[in-house]
């Protein structure tokens, strides 16, 4: 059963591993809120996972250790697992998504996990883990429908009241559930007139729909970019969590998200993949009662390696780079400072592959304004061009992921 005390203990416990990230003022970001960002993209691993990770090993006992653990996940917690458990000198597998990027994939075995890939989405590998554990004995731990794994999510709640006790709302993606049951758990638990708002991607609306039908429902399919939410169905405990502590729950589509992922990266020099955009998403785009509010938005996870995968993939040739050498935030800090030669050279297959995804292939020639040529980058970043071609900019983004979870897929196929 989850207490105030335990996430108060796994704050203690997780004082030598996880990182307390920073609560910064986003002014830049256009919204009618007085916007604050908790950086969790910034945390160890990139995303806010390693807490409920760590927290839960480390409360399993010795014979539990010495058999190992099994995980199931996107990429995210995946990750936290591995870095958790080898923290901890135990054994652990993770069973990934075959649509899984690459570069989380590899991140968790690099971090010491061995990985199992399963076709179909995140529900598929959950069903692959309970074989797994049924025929090893391994400890499950669960990305979100967990009491130990909510506990050590539940600490951001107490950071952010910690440096803002006066925060009227706070804003939190949601996949399966457990970021948002224990930071609503808490804050809930100090100041129960601070509202909690959770946000989903519309094509994958588990919890959403849950929610509205007062029980649990399971998704035939979900399809967004904003993979680290894309969650079929809600956990038992973390779906009656929501119910009781969550003041609401609202959805964005892959058009805000991706518009969110811009704006964050131009206006405030942060990048985020989908799933860690899509609450910024909602204040944008006005999904929430929060005119005038101090709101925190409690983020989800880091994606610089995830945008160079997603240009590069899709085929932009970077003649001052070689991408193989340098690691991604060095890349992303070259291409966002004007380092990249030339603005882009699409290869045919990639202008085939976007055309068949979204249509996108005219939208290369608007890469070129006023007989000038504009890198990707400044095309991002420089007002002149972002605010006259955001619908442009914003399909070209969405166009970009789609091709890169094409590649990824392909090339697991060849392997």
């Amino acid at each position: 059963m989850l207490t105030l005390d335990k996430i108060y203990h796994a704050a203690y416990v997780l004082k030598e591993v996880a990182r307390k990230t920073d609560l910064i003022h986003a002014t830049n970001i256009p919204c009618e809120a007085d916007l604050y960002l908790k950086t969790e993209n910034l945390q160890v691993t990139g995303s806010f996972k390693l807490r409920g990770a760590y927290y839960k090993i480390s409360q399993l006992s010795e014979e539990q250790k010495k058999a190992g653990i099994i995980a199931c996940s996107a990429g995210n917690h995946a990750q936290g697992v591995a870095l958790a458990a080898t923290r901890q000198g135990v054994k652990s597998v993770v069973c990934m998504p075959a649509s899984a990027p690459i570069s989380k994939v590899e991140s968790t075995k690099r971090l010491g996990a061995e990985v199992v890939l399963t076709p179909g989405a995140y529900d598929d590998a959950y069903t692959k883990a309970l074989e797994l554990q049924k025929e090893t004995g391994a400890t499950l731990i669960h990305p979100f429908d967990d009491d130990l794994v909510i506990a050590g999510q539940g600490t951001i709640g107490l950071e952010i009241l910690d440096e803002m006790p006066d925060v009227d709302a706070i804003l939190v993606p949601i996949g399966g559930g457990g970021l948002i049951s224990g930071l609503a758990f808490a804050v809930k638990q100090l100041n129960p007139k601070i509202k909690v708002y959770g946000v989903q991607a519309a094509n994958a609306p588990s919890m959403y729909e849950s929610r509205k039908r007062g029980e649990q429902i399971t998704l035939k399919t979900v399809s967004t970019f904003a993979d680290g939410i894309a969650v079929k169905h809600p956990g038992d405990t973390t779906f009656k969590m929501v119910q009781e502590y969550v003041d609401d729950i609202v959805t964005v589509s892959e058009d805000e998200i991706a518009a969110a992922i811009l704006t964050m990266i131009e206006k405030q020099k942060l990048v985020s993949e989908g799933a860690g955009a899509v609450a910024v998403a909602a204040a944008m785009f006005n999904k929430l009662p929060i005119k005038g509010k101090k709101v925190a938005y409690s983020s989800g996870s880091s994606s610089e390696d995830i945008l160079v995968n997603s240009l590069t993939k899709a085929g932009m040739t970077m003649s001052d780079i070689e991408a193989v050498d340098m690691d991604a935030s060095a890349i992303v800090t070259a291409m966002l400072s004007g380092g990249v030669d030339a603005c882009a050279t699409w290869s045919p297959n990639s202008l085939k592959i976007l055309e068949e995804l979204d249509g996108a292939t005219k939208l290369t020639d608007n890469m070129t304004f006023a007989d000038e040529t504009v890198s990707l980058a400044s095309w991002i970043v420089m007002p002149k061009y972002a605010e006259e071609n955001r619908e442009v900019l914003v399909k070209f983004t969405r166009a970009l992921f789609k091709a890169m979870d094409y590649a990824a897929k392909d090339h697991q196929d060849e392997t």
